[in-house]
């Protein structure tokens, strides 16, 4: 009786051309003027191309050498396009800080959950007020979402818990949303990136293991030292 072979079985690789496809779609539906700015892309790098080529006397090379240039510029735009459709919708939804935060690739690092929350009836999202934390080289980041006020008061709560477990980092607050003064989801990755380092990467490890020892959302935790009154203290940042 022949053996059944114990070998797992490979799994089948997606069409790159059917999930292409698929994107394009799915971006055409929130963007219906995605196909004018592909095709404006791809026209106006061939157009370069041709002017280039006549100038120098090859006028068939730069046209095919500016084929697939123009099929990447128009597949860059359809990525930038659909990003800024997403975030577009994204804005004024209860979450957007997160979708913000998942445009940085890398050196920072965030929960995907809100770190404390104040909801005026239970499970009510749509009323809720909302902080995010991020945590980089500037130090950390709190994004908030929901009433001002009430916001406002997370901040201060959250920051004090910063301050009790690693004093003196810089703590940097901003509301998300798209009224005055606040921060849209689109900007959010823009607006991080350019803040000044303040950290080194081992002292970014060393507070984020020190951020995760913190108590849950519903969990109290006493007050703490501001970190806005004290001074970045690097020997305790590294372990005495």
């Amino acid at each position: 009786m022949a053996r059944k072979s114990d070998k797992p079985k490979k799994q089948k690789r997606e069409n790159p051309f059917k999930r292409f496809w698929s994107v394009y779609k799915t971006i055409k539906q929130i963007d219906p003027q995605v196909n004018l700015w592909m095709l404006l892309a791809f026209v106006g790098v061939l157009a370069v191309g041709a002017v280039i080529g006549l100038l120098l006397g090859h006028f068939w090379s730069s046209f095919f050498i500016a084929l697939p240039i123009g099929l990447l510029a128009a597949m860059i735009v359809l990525s930038r396009r659909g990003e800024r459709a997403a975030f577009n919708q994204m804005d004024g939804q209860r979450g957007a800080a997160i979708g913000g935060l998942s445009a940085i690739k890398r050196g920072w690092y965030y929960d995907q959950e809100p770190v404390a929350a104040d909801a005026t009836k239970p499970n009510d999202i749509q009323t809720a007020a909302m902080v995010f934390r991020a945590l980089g080289r500037p130090g950390v980041v709190l994004l908030g979402e929901g009433p001002k006020h009430r916001v406002d008061k997370l901040f201060a709560k959250e920051a004090k818990k910063v301050g009790r477990v690693a004093p003196g980092v810089p703590v940097h607050t901003y509301i998300v949303g798209t009224g005055d003064g606040e921060l849209p989801a689109r900007k959010i990755r823009t607006t991080l990136i350019r803040l000044k380092p303040q950290l080194s990467k081992e002292e970014m490890s060393v507070v984020n293991k020190r951020l995760k020892s913190l108590p849950g959302l519903r969990q109290g935790v006493p007050a703490g030292v501001d970190p806005n009154k004290a001074r970045m203290d690097r020997k305790a940042l590294r372990g005495r």
